[in-house]
Protein backbone atom coordinates (compact mmCIF):
# COMPACT_ATOMS: atom_id res chain seq x y z
CA UNK A 1 0.00 0.00 0.00
CA UNK A 2 2.88 2.13 0.82
CA UNK A 3 3.88 1.99 -2.87
CA UNK A 4 0.87 3.97 -4.02
CA UNK A 5 2.65 7.55 -2.37
CA UNK A 6 5.43 6.41 -5.00
CA UNK A 7 7.76 5.06 -2.16
CA UNK A 8 9.75 1.71 -2.90
CA UNK A 9 9.40 -1.07 -0.87
CA UNK A 10 11.75 -4.60 -1.52
CA UNK A 11 11.69 -7.02 0.63
CA UNK A 12 14.75 -9.25 0.05
CA UNK A 13 13.68 -12.41 1.40
CA UNK A 14 15.56 -12.49 4.57
CA UNK A 15 13.16 -10.68 7.07
CA UNK A 16 14.43 -7.39 5.92
CA UNK A 17 12.67 -4.59 3.99
CA UNK A 18 13.90 -1.74 2.01
CA UNK A 19 11.78 1.37 1.64
CA UNK A 20 13.23 4.46 0.05
CA UNK A 21 11.06 7.70 0.04
CA UNK A 22 10.14 10.14 1.08
CA UNK A 23 6.25 10.13 -0.37
CA UNK A 24 6.33 12.22 -3.62
CA UNK A 25 2.92 12.66 -4.26
CA UNK A 26 -0.85 11.77 -3.27
CA UNK A 27 -2.09 7.47 -3.46
CA UNK A 28 -2.86 6.92 -6.83
CA UNK A 29 -5.68 4.65 -5.95
CA UNK A 30 -7.75 3.93 -3.15
CA UNK A 31 -5.99 2.33 0.33
CA UNK A 32 -7.69 -0.30 1.60
CA UNK A 33 -6.50 -1.59 5.11
CA UNK A 34 -8.26 -4.83 5.33
CA UNK A 35 -9.34 -4.57 9.67
CA UNK A 36 -6.29 -2.83 10.37
CA UNK A 37 -7.44 -0.35 12.86
CA UNK A 38 -3.91 1.14 13.94
CA UNK A 39 -2.56 1.53 10.16
CA UNK A 40 -5.72 3.44 9.00
CA UNK A 41 -5.31 6.03 11.86
CA UNK A 42 -1.64 6.27 11.38
CA UNK A 43 -1.88 6.52 7.47
CA UNK A 44 -4.81 9.35 7.87
CA UNK A 45 -2.01 11.96 10.11
CA UNK A 46 0.49 10.96 6.59
CA UNK A 47 -2.29 11.62 4.36
CA UNK A 48 -3.06 15.35 5.74
CA UNK A 49 0.23 16.55 5.19
CA UNK A 50 0.20 15.60 1.56
CA UNK A 51 -1.06 18.10 -0.26
CA UNK A 52 -3.31 15.81 -2.39
CA UNK A 53 -6.47 13.50 -2.31
CA UNK A 54 -6.46 10.30 -0.36
CA UNK A 55 -9.52 8.19 0.03
CA UNK A 56 -8.91 5.41 2.86
CA UNK A 57 -11.37 2.48 3.13
CA UNK A 58 -11.50 -1.26 5.23
CA UNK A 59 -13.38 -4.62 5.81
CA UNK A 60 -16.74 -4.83 6.87
CA UNK A 61 -15.39 -4.69 10.19
CA UNK A 62 -12.96 -1.58 9.99
CA UNK A 63 -15.82 0.16 8.33
CA UNK A 64 -17.73 0.16 11.71
CA UNK A 65 -15.13 1.75 13.76
CA UNK A 66 -15.17 5.60 14.98
CA UNK A 67 -13.25 7.81 12.96
CA UNK A 68 -14.27 11.30 14.45
CA UNK A 69 -11.84 10.86 16.98
CA UNK A 70 -8.49 11.63 14.25
CA UNK A 71 -10.95 13.37 11.92
CA UNK A 72 -11.74 16.40 14.48
CA UNK A 73 -8.12 17.11 15.23
CA UNK A 74 -6.77 16.71 11.82
CA UNK A 75 -9.71 19.22 10.38
CA UNK A 76 -8.58 21.42 13.22
CA UNK A 77 -5.30 21.40 11.71
CA UNK A 78 -6.51 22.40 8.18
CA UNK A 79 -7.03 19.03 6.59
CA UNK A 80 -10.75 18.45 4.95
CA UNK A 81 -11.81 14.97 6.50
CA UNK A 82 -15.16 13.71 4.94
CA UNK A 83 -16.81 10.47 6.06
CA UNK A 84 -20.08 8.55 7.45
CA UNK A 85 -22.38 11.35 9.38
CA UNK A 86 -22.32 9.47 12.68
CA UNK A 87 -18.37 9.43 12.36
CA UNK A 88 -17.69 5.82 11.02
CA UNK A 89 -15.09 4.93 7.73
CA UNK A 90 -16.62 4.03 4.39
CA UNK A 91 -14.63 5.35 3.49
CA UNK A 92 -12.82 8.27 4.77
CA UNK A 93 -11.97 10.95 2.51
CA UNK A 94 -9.24 13.51 3.17
CA UNK A 95 -7.74 16.51 1.25
CA UNK A 96 -4.25 17.19 3.14
CA UNK A 97 -1.34 19.95 2.68
CA UNK A 98 -1.36 23.75 4.58
CA UNK A 99 -1.75 22.88 7.64
CA UNK A 100 -1.03 23.85 11.17
CA UNK A 101 0.17 22.80 14.23
CA UNK A 102 -2.65 23.03 17.11
CA UNK A 103 -2.21 21.83 20.79
CA UNK A 104 -4.97 18.90 21.17
CA UNK A 105 -5.75 16.82 24.24
CA UNK A 106 -7.71 14.01 23.43
CA UNK A 107 -11.03 13.07 25.37
CA UNK A 108 -9.81 9.33 25.64
CA UNK A 109 -6.23 7.95 26.20
CA UNK A 110 -4.93 7.00 22.63
CA UNK A 111 -1.73 5.88 21.59
CA UNK A 112 -3.60 5.71 17.75
CA UNK A 113 -4.77 9.56 18.02
CA UNK A 114 -1.60 10.79 19.27
CA UNK A 115 0.52 8.97 16.83
CA UNK A 116 -1.84 10.57 13.59
CA UNK A 117 -1.62 14.27 14.73
CA UNK A 118 2.27 14.01 15.58
CA UNK A 119 2.76 12.05 12.08
CA UNK A 120 0.67 15.03 10.39
CA UNK A 121 2.25 17.51 12.44
CA UNK A 122 5.89 16.60 10.50
CA UNK A 123 4.01 18.69 7.63
CA UNK A 124 2.47 21.48 9.49
CA UNK A 125 3.79 24.97 10.43
CA UNK A 126 4.37 25.18 13.75
CA UNK A 127 4.46 23.16 16.74
CA UNK A 128 1.90 19.98 17.27
CA UNK A 129 1.23 18.77 21.07
CA UNK A 130 -0.99 16.01 21.99
CA UNK A 131 -1.80 16.60 26.02
CA UNK A 132 -2.93 12.87 27.51
CA UNK A 133 -5.11 12.33 29.86
CA UNK A 134 -3.30 8.91 30.72
CA UNK A 135 0.10 7.75 29.57
CA UNK A 136 0.01 6.08 25.74
CA UNK A 137 2.85 3.22 24.24
CA UNK A 138 6.04 5.73 22.72
CA UNK A 139 6.10 3.90 19.45
CA UNK A 140 5.84 6.77 17.74
CA UNK A 141 7.77 9.37 19.46
CA UNK A 142 10.53 6.81 19.57
CA UNK A 143 10.02 5.75 15.92
CA UNK A 144 10.63 9.65 14.76
CA UNK A 145 13.48 10.51 17.11
CA UNK A 146 15.31 7.39 15.66
CA UNK A 147 15.00 9.08 12.37
CA UNK A 148 15.72 12.66 13.26
CA UNK A 149 12.69 14.15 14.20
CA UNK A 150 12.47 16.80 16.43
CA UNK A 151 10.24 15.22 19.55
CA UNK A 152 10.03 16.79 23.19
CA UNK A 153 8.24 14.69 25.86
CA UNK A 154 7.23 16.45 29.21
CA UNK A 155 5.17 14.60 31.60
CA UNK A 156 1.79 14.21 29.50
CA UNK A 157 3.03 16.04 26.77
CA UNK A 158 3.93 15.25 23.82
CA UNK A 159 5.07 17.54 20.81
CA UNK A 160 6.50 17.43 17.38
CA UNK A 161 8.59 20.43 14.94
CA UNK A 162 7.90 20.04 11.28
CA UNK A 163 10.72 18.78 9.46
CA UNK A 164 12.42 16.21 6.89
CA UNK A 165 12.93 12.72 8.11
CA UNK A 166 16.14 10.85 7.65
CA UNK A 167 16.54 7.96 6.53
CA UNK A 168 17.93 4.70 8.79
CA UNK A 169 18.38 0.95 9.76
CA UNK A 170 15.76 -0.39 12.30
CA UNK A 171 15.26 -3.74 14.08
CA UNK A 172 12.15 -4.06 14.88
CA UNK A 173 11.62 -5.94 18.00
CA UNK A 174 8.85 -8.83 18.98
CA UNK A 175 4.93 -7.22 20.09
CA UNK A 176 4.42 -7.64 23.60
CA UNK A 177 0.67 -7.94 22.77
CA UNK A 178 1.17 -11.26 20.48
CA UNK A 179 3.59 -12.43 23.32
CA UNK A 180 0.51 -12.07 25.30
CA UNK A 181 -1.28 -15.06 23.93
CA UNK A 182 1.83 -17.25 24.46
CA UNK A 183 2.44 -16.08 28.26
CA UNK A 184 -1.51 -17.31 28.94
CA UNK A 185 -0.90 -20.49 27.07
CA UNK A 186 1.63 -21.27 29.64
CA UNK A 187 -0.72 -20.70 32.24
CA UNK A 188 -3.87 -22.27 30.75
CA UNK A 189 -1.85 -25.38 30.66
CA UNK A 190 -1.72 -27.83 33.14
CA UNK A 191 2.18 -27.94 33.14
CA UNK A 192 5.16 -26.63 31.49
CA UNK A 193 7.39 -23.45 30.82
CA UNK A 194 7.01 -20.63 27.23
CA UNK A 195 9.65 -18.17 26.86
CA UNK A 196 9.49 -15.63 24.19
CA UNK A 197 12.81 -13.75 23.21
CA UNK A 198 13.54 -10.08 21.87
CA UNK A 199 10.20 -8.43 23.09
CA UNK A 200 9.73 -4.79 22.46
CA UNK A 201 11.21 -3.22 26.31
CA UNK A 202 9.96 0.65 26.00
CA UNK A 203 7.18 1.95 27.92
CA UNK A 204 3.47 1.02 28.19
CA UNK A 205 3.54 -2.37 26.87
CA UNK A 206 4.33 -4.97 29.79
CA UNK A 207 1.59 -3.81 32.03
CA UNK A 208 -0.09 -7.07 31.11
CA UNK A 209 3.08 -8.92 32.46
CA UNK A 210 1.97 -6.88 35.89
CA UNK A 211 -1.25 -7.90 35.76
CA UNK A 212 -0.34 -11.51 35.42
CA UNK A 213 2.10 -11.25 38.30
CA UNK A 214 -1.35 -9.42 40.71
CA UNK A 215 -2.76 -13.14 39.51
CA UNK A 216 -0.34 -15.51 41.27
CA UNK A 217 2.03 -15.71 37.74
CA UNK A 218 5.17 -17.36 37.69
CA UNK A 219 6.29 -15.07 35.43
CA UNK A 220 9.52 -12.70 34.60
CA UNK A 221 10.35 -10.23 31.78
CA UNK A 222 14.08 -9.64 31.41
CA UNK A 223 14.91 -5.95 30.22
CA UNK A 224 18.18 -6.17 29.40
CA UNK A 225 17.21 -8.91 26.38
CA UNK A 226 13.46 -8.55 26.02
CA UNK A 227 12.97 -12.53 27.17
CA UNK A 228 9.36 -12.98 28.72
CA UNK A 229 9.24 -16.28 30.40
CA UNK A 230 6.11 -17.77 31.77
CA UNK A 231 5.18 -21.26 33.91
CA UNK A 232 2.40 -23.06 34.68
CA UNK A 233 0.79 -21.29 37.64
CA UNK A 234 -2.56 -21.36 39.77
CA UNK A 235 -4.12 -17.75 39.09
CA UNK A 236 -6.28 -15.81 41.36
CA UNK A 237 -8.75 -12.92 40.56
CA UNK A 238 -7.82 -9.34 40.12
CA UNK A 239 -9.36 -6.26 39.62
CA UNK A 240 -8.64 -4.14 36.86
CA UNK A 241 -9.26 -0.70 36.95
CA UNK A 242 -9.20 2.93 34.70
CA UNK A 243 -5.72 3.58 35.40
CA UNK A 244 -4.73 0.13 34.03
CA UNK A 245 -6.54 0.11 30.82
CA UNK A 246 -4.53 2.40 28.89
CA UNK A 247 -1.59 -0.14 29.08
CA UNK A 248 -3.29 -3.31 28.47
CA UNK A 249 -6.43 -2.54 25.83
CA UNK A 250 -5.33 -4.91 23.38
CA UNK A 251 -4.28 -7.86 25.77
CA UNK A 252 -8.03 -7.22 27.13
CA UNK A 253 -9.52 -10.61 25.81
CA UNK A 254 -6.84 -12.66 26.23
CA UNK A 255 -6.56 -11.28 30.06
CA UNK A 256 -9.96 -12.14 30.13
CA UNK A 257 -9.25 -16.25 29.73
CA UNK A 258 -6.50 -16.00 31.95
CA UNK A 259 -9.67 -14.95 34.57
CA UNK A 260 -11.83 -17.23 33.47
CA UNK A 261 -9.92 -20.24 35.38
CA UNK A 262 -8.43 -18.14 37.92
CA UNK A 263 -9.82 -18.48 41.84
CA UNK A 264 -12.49 -15.83 42.69
CA UNK A 265 -14.00 -12.78 41.19
CA UNK A 266 -12.28 -10.58 38.39
CA UNK A 267 -13.67 -7.10 38.14
CA UNK A 268 -12.66 -4.74 34.69
CA UNK A 269 -14.15 -1.43 34.73
CA UNK A 270 -13.39 1.74 32.28
CA UNK A 271 -12.53 -0.30 29.32
CA UNK A 272 -15.35 1.93 27.51
CA UNK A 273 -12.89 1.98 24.68
CA UNK A 274 -13.18 -1.73 24.02
CA UNK A 275 -16.48 -0.95 22.41
CA UNK A 276 -15.04 0.81 19.49
CA UNK A 277 -12.57 -1.81 18.58
CA UNK A 278 -12.09 -4.37 15.78
CA UNK A 279 -15.49 -5.70 17.67
CA UNK A 280 -17.50 -4.23 20.55
CA UNK A 281 -14.83 -6.08 22.44
CA UNK A 282 -16.34 -6.07 25.58
CA UNK A 283 -19.39 -7.89 24.21
CA UNK A 284 -17.25 -9.87 21.92
CA UNK A 285 -14.75 -10.97 24.68
CA UNK A 286 -17.83 -11.77 27.28
CA UNK A 287 -20.02 -14.41 24.73
CA UNK A 288 -16.28 -16.28 23.59
CA UNK A 289 -15.86 -16.65 27.15
CA UNK A 290 -19.47 -17.93 27.85
CA UNK A 291 -18.95 -20.21 24.85
CA UNK A 292 -16.12 -21.85 26.95
CA UNK A 293 -18.82 -21.93 30.08
CA UNK A 294 -17.28 -19.82 32.17
CA UNK A 295 -19.98 -17.14 34.26
CA UNK A 296 -19.32 -13.56 32.64
CA UNK A 297 -21.71 -10.25 33.38
CA UNK A 298 -21.19 -7.36 30.91
CA UNK A 299 -21.49 -3.72 32.74
CA UNK A 300 -21.31 -0.48 30.49
CA UNK A 301 -17.69 -0.04 30.59
CA UNK A 302 -16.11 -4.22 31.41
CA UNK A 303 -16.71 -7.27 32.91
CA UNK A 304 -17.20 -8.91 35.96
CA UNK A 305 -16.07 -12.68 35.41
CA UNK A 306 -16.37 -15.50 37.57
CA UNK A 307 -13.67 -17.44 38.11
CA UNK A 308 -12.72 -21.23 38.79
CA UNK A 309 -14.28 -22.25 35.06
CA UNK A 310 -13.27 -25.71 33.94
CA UNK A 311 -13.41 -24.77 29.89
CA UNK A 312 -15.26 -26.78 27.31
CA UNK A 313 -14.69 -27.39 23.75
CA UNK A 314 -16.61 -24.47 21.79
CA UNK A 315 -17.76 -22.66 18.55
CA UNK A 316 -16.39 -19.40 18.93
CA UNK A 317 -17.53 -15.89 16.85
CA UNK A 318 -14.80 -13.88 16.60
CA UNK A 319 -16.57 -10.89 15.21
CA UNK A 320 -13.92 -10.68 12.94
CA UNK A 321 -11.92 -9.89 15.66
CA UNK A 322 -7.90 -11.02 15.49
CA UNK A 323 -7.46 -10.92 19.13
CA UNK A 324 -10.62 -12.84 19.98
CA UNK A 325 -9.75 -15.44 17.54
CA UNK A 326 -6.62 -15.83 19.09
CA UNK A 327 -7.55 -15.39 22.29
CA UNK A 328 -10.25 -18.64 21.48
CA UNK A 329 -7.45 -20.75 19.87
CA UNK A 330 -5.41 -20.51 22.85
CA UNK A 331 -8.05 -21.37 25.25
CA UNK A 332 -8.94 -24.66 22.56
CA UNK A 333 -5.65 -25.81 22.73
CA UNK A 334 -4.59 -25.37 26.37
CA UNK A 335 -7.38 -25.51 28.48
CA UNK A 336 -10.52 -27.32 26.99
CA UNK A 337 -10.49 -31.11 25.76
CA UNK A 338 -12.07 -31.58 22.31
CA UNK A 339 -12.46 -29.53 19.08
CA UNK A 340 -13.38 -25.75 19.25
CA UNK A 341 -14.55 -24.16 16.29
CA UNK A 342 -13.08 -20.22 15.27
CA UNK A 343 -15.76 -18.64 13.18
CA UNK A 344 -13.75 -15.77 11.06
CA UNK A 345 -10.34 -17.01 11.71
CA UNK A 346 -9.07 -15.23 8.65
CA UNK A 347 -9.34 -11.98 10.91
CA UNK A 348 -5.96 -13.12 12.08
CA UNK A 349 -4.17 -12.51 9.28
CA UNK A 350 -4.51 -8.96 10.26
CA UNK A 351 -1.36 -8.81 12.93
CA UNK A 352 -0.15 -12.73 13.02
CA UNK A 353 -0.36 -14.28 9.83
CA UNK A 354 2.20 -17.54 11.84
CA UNK A 355 -0.30 -17.93 14.68
CA UNK A 356 -1.67 -20.99 14.12
CA UNK A 357 1.67 -22.51 12.59
CA UNK A 358 3.16 -21.05 16.53
CA UNK A 359 0.22 -22.44 18.10
CA UNK A 360 0.75 -26.26 16.47
CA UNK A 361 4.66 -25.52 17.85
CA UNK A 362 3.74 -25.27 21.10
CA UNK A 363 0.71 -27.45 21.85
CA UNK A 364 0.78 -29.78 18.86
CA UNK A 365 -2.81 -28.58 17.70
CA UNK A 366 -4.38 -26.85 15.27
CA UNK A 367 -7.34 -24.15 15.22
CA UNK A 368 -10.24 -25.23 13.41
CA UNK A 369 -11.96 -22.10 11.21
CA UNK A 370 -15.39 -22.32 10.77
CA UNK A 371 -17.00 -20.90 8.04
CA UNK A 372 -17.19 -17.67 8.80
Amino acid sequence: MIGRFGVSVTCTGDGRVRVEGPVRHEPDDVLDHGNAGTGIRLTAGVCAGIDGLSVLTGDQYLRRRPMDRIAEPLRAMGATVAGREDGRLAPLVIRGGNLTGITYAPPQASAQVKSALLLAGLSARGITTVEEIHPTRRHTEEMLTEFGGRVTVDGMRVSVEPGELSATDVVVPGDPSQAAFWAVAALLADQGEVAVDGLYTGPGRSDFVQILQRMGADITFDLATGTLTVRSSRLRAVEITAEDIPGIVDEIPVLAMAAAVAEGTTVISGAAELRAKESDRIASTAGMLRAFGAQVTETEDGMVIEGGARLRPARVDSHGDHRIAMTAAVAGACAADGATVIDGWDSVATSYPGFAQHLVQLTGTTPAAGDA
